[in-house]
């Protein structure tokens, strides 16, 4: 019986799917973040769903503000199986902490844009500061 040969993937296809230059994913293989990754006869790189999966992953951790050099190294603690279970665990525990104070800090932020989006729809509005101004002063 003949095995099923997995679907792979070329660099370009995988590129375009992530919105990643190639040179990224060239860059992510060579720091070794996409563990298992293959290649043809050729020496071109093939991905398989696998790969994929891990590039979701890298991409995550990317977008948290993670390092490379963090990803790397949760890279390396996944690829030694459940023996690093807690420190993954641990990991994310981490950078959840640290999303919840970016997003905290975000959502300040965002309550003074949205105070200056009022503002000058208003002085808009009013075609001038001057308004506005003198009424945020009464509110003192």
């Amino acid at each position: 019986m003949e095995a099923i040969k997995e679907h792979t993937y070329q660099i370009g296809e995988v590129a375009r799917k992530y919105h990643l230059s190639v040179a990224t994913l060239r860059y992510y293989d060579q720091e070794g973040l996409i563990p298992g990754l293959g290649k043809s006869a050729s020496g071109v790189r093939q991905f398989t769903d696998e790969n994929l999966g891990a590039l979701d992953v890298v991409e995550c951790l990317k977008n948290a503000g993670m390092s490379i050099k963090d990803i790397k190294a949760f890279m390396e603690l996944a690829s030694q199986g459940d023996a690093t279970l807690a420190e993954r665990q641990a990991m994310f525990y981490d950078l959840k902490q640290r999303l919840q104070a970016k997003l905290a800090t975000l959502e300040e932020t965002m309550k003074m844009v949205d105070f200056k989006c009022a503002y000058y729809t208003q002085a808009v509005a009013d075609g001038t500061e001057r308004y506005v101004k003198e009424a945020m002063h009464r509110v003192d």
